[in-house]
């Protein structure tokens, strides 16, 4: 099996931060002198309604239920002060009573949307450690080494509460080599979440079992197609899933099966290269053409980087619609590290991208080839 290194980068889930007490104490004392200030100076209650609405609405999405409990009974005393002192100005008893009713009704309410905005935070909180748990168990983290190959890389599905999405890639260590998958499920939602991992599953089997990439892939289609059989029963939309299966041994060549996958690029030297490859029909698929898996072979040196990618990467738009330049921009990071690559290049088609672009779940793989091979 791989070794697997520590993760340089783990994605944190913390719900609201909540002020510290001393925070809440002056703000919402501060917010009192304020209103009380203008109410006086304006000599209109329109100030006092303000700081009806403001003080406990405001703590009830930001602070603990202590605290909220604290700044709707802050509020109460205050507005409860404030009306009868000017009583004595002729208002009505009735205006009175109802002032410091809304006052109550008003302060309940913060304190239970508080309960409910903490009690979903913490739903969250939960599912989402649930997901990364199910994550680090599905997709290994990286880096990952073998005695053939260092795969580094970065994963990140575009919702960050799914955390897990239709982009898969795994590293087995076979008899025959060290051999790499990366893939894209068509689709997105449960049921691709689905497909992917019964690729995954298929993959992590069968890549000890079979000694040609060939049977491998053949496997991997034989996977897909029972999964679809089973979404087919259960009402579910059938999923092909593209794929680009390595195989790196001792040799100083490498053995590609793309199927329907974006084709890699080879890095050595500071140069970057395409390999033509012969691009095969996605998994799920086969038993729509004749022509077999095709295995290409192409020179992959000691010392050279082959980079793996989703059509996240390619298919990352910017606002005015214009695609992210790979191979251009591939060029001009071509001579970063294998670990600092794929992160450098994420990170520049989100800036690409920006606020008003398009992106999806992206995988970025480099595989590193060891030098001592």
């Amino acid at each position: 099996m791989p070794r697997t290194h520590p993760k340089r980068f783990t994605r944190r889930f913390e719900a609201i931060e909540p002020p510290r007490n001393a925070e809440v104490v002056i703000g919402v004392v501060s917010v009192t002198v304020l209103v009380m200030a203008l109410g006086a100076l304006s000599g209109s209650p329109v100030w006092l309604l303000g700081l009806l609405v403001f003080l406990p609405g405001t703590a009830s999405a930001l602070c603990t239920v202590r605290q909220t409990k604290f700044v709707s009974a802050w509020t109460t005393l205050v507005v409860t002060v404030t009306v009868l002192v000017s009583q004595g100005d002729g208002r009505s008893w009735l205006n009175t009573i109802l002032m410091v009713l809304l006052t109550l009704a008003l302060g309940a309410a913060s304190v239970y949307a508080c309960h409910r905005r903490i009690h979903r935070e913490h739903e969250t909180l939960r599912l989402r450690s649930t997901a990364a748990a199910m994550q680090r168990h599905i997709l290994r983290p990286l880096p990952l080494l073998t005695d053939d190959v260092l795969v580094d890389g970065v994963y990140e599905p575009v919702q960050e509460d799914r955390l897990v999405g239709g982009d898969i890639y795994d590293v087995v260590v076979s008899p025959w080599g060290s051999r790499v998958l990366i893939g894209d499920v068509q689709g997105k939602g449960l049921p691709a979440v689905g497909a992917a991992f019964a690729v995954i599953g298929a993959f992590r089997e069968a890549a000890h079992r079979e000694p040609t990439l060939t049977a491998l892939v053949d496997a991997l289609d034989a996977s897909v197609v029972r999964h679809n059989s089973y979404a087919a029963q259960t009402g579910d939309d059938e999923r092909f899933v593209t794929a680009l299966i390595v195989n790196v041994d001792a040799h100083d060549e490498v053995q590609v099966i793309n199927c329907g996958h974006i084709p890699p690029q080879l890095l050595h030297d500071a140069t970057v290269i395409t390999p033509a490859l012969d691009s095969g029909v996605p998994l799920g698929l086969a038993e729509l053409t004749a022509e077999p898996a095709t295995v290409d072979w192409f020179s992959f040196p000691p010392g050279a980087t082959l980079l793996l990618t989703t059509d996240g990467l390619t298919e990352t738009r910017a606002a005015d619609g214009a695609f992210y330049p790979v191979t251009e921009r591939l060029n001009e990071r071509a001579s970063l590290s294998p670990t600092e690559l794929p992160r450098a290049l994420y990170d520049d088609a989100r800036a690409f991208a920006g606020e008003g672009g398009q992106h999806d779940d992206v995988a970025v793989l480099s595989v590193r080839r060891s030098p001592h091979r």
